[in-house]
């Protein structure tokens, strides 16, 4: 049905990201791919979805597949139409009814006299309203964006589908859609997520990795388990293999004293026995022999322990190397931080929200801020944060200091290093080895300290953010997440979340990802409706 054959990828620089890829999906199977970022998860859709050439190998497809690229402001340009690749073939449909009924345009619209109703259908189905197909993109907000390709899924009704993130930008409804259409689909799915919710809904997990690709068979609960017992094995395999090189270690040096002795005894004995010179140095350098063969055995018995050791350090989860410390935030659990009482937002003279909002925060709370696309979610956070005033009402604000990490990860300074950046937040004055050493615990090792932060990912950028606020003396009162998950593969996901669960001052989160919010035991909701 769908398959890769020997496939790899070379950047134009030819750095290779991935080789000697080999991937096999059947007719209606539901995988899920899954991969730490820069595996190569979205160049291998492209590739499967004709977008990208391969280097090398065989990609081949028995049908075309349909794909839903991430949506990062791309396809800002397009129009619906063309973003859909609909545009032709409804341009002659309208020609055809205008009366121009051409050999190009019957050729064009090949028989398809019901794509118009069927892009009203699948609009209305994933709650986007009746859109003109002329509309920019640029008009329509994230999660418009992602359910606008996701509909295209109802109206060009391919065999084949590939995902890439679908979930991202989508609010609980939209996610709620696309989760039926998951569990109810007969279409053969390739699935690149990072939402755990969507991931155990499919029936095969497939690991991306610098070892090609492994096999999971069973959703991601099946996968995390297997995950568990593999690096505990590892853990295991690491823990035996150093005992074995402290012991070989030992016995070397426990061998090499024994010679000395030996030698040492010889050559008193050779001495009272009053032996000829010329016999005095054969027989030293005979010692001296027997001393270094000795070395030779036990130094390649250690270098073969140690070359295992270093494979098997590759091997462990980059995550299980990071310790994360917080500073506890100085405020008594409890305390009042926010009070707003009968608060209204609102946009050229319209109201947010159909009814004002009261509410308080107190110190040590968890709370996540729910609401559909467009229900004023970040606007509320910039009124709490107080870079944004009401229209009406009144909000007290007691925060000494918060950190506010949204979306675009604006506490990144794309101008900065990341050693620069890291120092920035060197409040506590930590000598520079520290920093360092800190760096390196949240993996950007000496390769990368001169990197420029223009250039890091999202989870790279979530990472530094935690790695700062570590290096800062003081933990902030209140942490603000605005769709913190977004953009962030799953190792990074749950670096974040021991982040967070670690910290004990006040938390308030925007997210959509149910699973997220369970891991960090949110104990309140907010919610906006209007």
């Amino acid at each position: 049905m769908l398959f890769l054959q020997g496939a790899a990828y070379a950047h134009p620089n030819r750095d290779v990201l991935f080789s000697n890829i080999n991937l096999s999906i059947n007719r209606h199977d539901k995988i899920a791919l899954i991969g730490n970022n820069g595996s190569g998860k979205s160049t291998l859709l492209k590739m499967l979805a004709g977008q990208l050439r391969t280097s090398e190998g065989l990609v081949k497809a028995e049908s075309q597949p349909y794909y839903v690229p991430q949506i990062f402001g791309q396809f800002n340009d397009y129009t619906i139409a063309q973003a859909l690749r609909i545009e032709e073939k409804m341009s002659a449909l309208q020609e055809i009814l205008a009366g121009q009924v051409t050999e190009a345009n019957l050729s064009l619209l090949d028989d398809d006299w019901a794509i118009e109703e069927r892009c009203h259908e699948a609009f209305a189905h994933w709650q986007l309203g009746a859109l003109d197909l002329s509309q920019k993109l640029e008009m329509l907000s994230g999660g418009q964006k992602t359910k606008v390709f996701l509909a295209g899924i109802m109206i060009h009704n391919p065999e084949i589908v590939l995902l890439d993130e679908p979930s991202n930008h989508l609010d609980a409804l939209g996610r709620g859609i696309l989760y039926d259409y998951i569990k109810t689909t007969s279409n053969t799915l390739l699935v690149v997520s990072h939402d755990r919710t969507l991931l155990n809904l499919l029936q095969i997990v497939y690991e991306l990795s610098k070892r090609g690709i492994t096999i999971y068979g069973g959703n991601y609960d099946f996968y995390n388990d297997q995950k568990h017992i593999e690096n505990e094995a590892l853990n295991n395999d690491l823990k035996s293999k150093e005992k074995a090189l402290r012991k070989a270690k030992e016995t070397e040096r426990e061998s090499l004293e024994r010679q000395q002795k030996l030698d040492s005894r010889g050559k008193k004995l050779q001495e009272k026995a009053g032996l000829p010179r010329i016999s005095m140095n054969t027989l030293k350098n005979n010692a001296e022999k027997s001393t270094s063969r000795i070395k030779d055995v036990h130094a390649g018995k250690v270098d073969a322990i140690m070359q295992d050791l270093s494979q098997l350090r590759k091997e462990v989860a980059d995550g299980d190397t990071m310790k994360i410390g917080f500073d506890d935030a100085q405020l008594h659990k409890g305390k009042i931080l926010v009070s707003a009482e009968n608060i209204q937002a609102g946009y050229d003279g319209k109201p947010l929200w159909n009814d004002p909002l009261s509410f308080q925060i107190t110190s040590g709370e968890r709370i996540v801020v729910k609401g559909l696309n467009g229900s004023g979610k970040t606007t509320l956070v910039k009124l709490i944060s107080g870079s944004l005033a009401p229209i009406s009402g009144n909000i007290q604000c007691a925060v000494n200091q918060s950190i506010y990490i949204d979306q675009d990860y604006s506490l990144i300074d794309n101008r900065l290093s990341i050693y620069e950046q890291a120092q920035h937040y060197n409040t506590g004055k930590l000598q520079e080895h520290e920093v360092k050493i800190r760096l390196n615990r949240f993996l950007f090792t000496k390769n990368e300290w001169d990197k420029s932060c223009e250039n890091l990912s999202g989870g790279e950028k979530m990472r530094l953010i935690l790695c700062c606020l570590t290096i800062s003396n003081q933990a902030p009162d209140m942490i603000i997440l605005d769709e913190p998950t977004n953009n962030l593969d799953i190792q990074n996901i749950e670096i974040l979340t021991a982040a967070v669960n670690e910290y004990r001052g006040t938390l308030l989160v925007i997210s959509h990802d149910a699973y997220f919010l369970a891991q960090i035991n949110v104990e309140r909701i907010i919610e906006l409706n209007n």
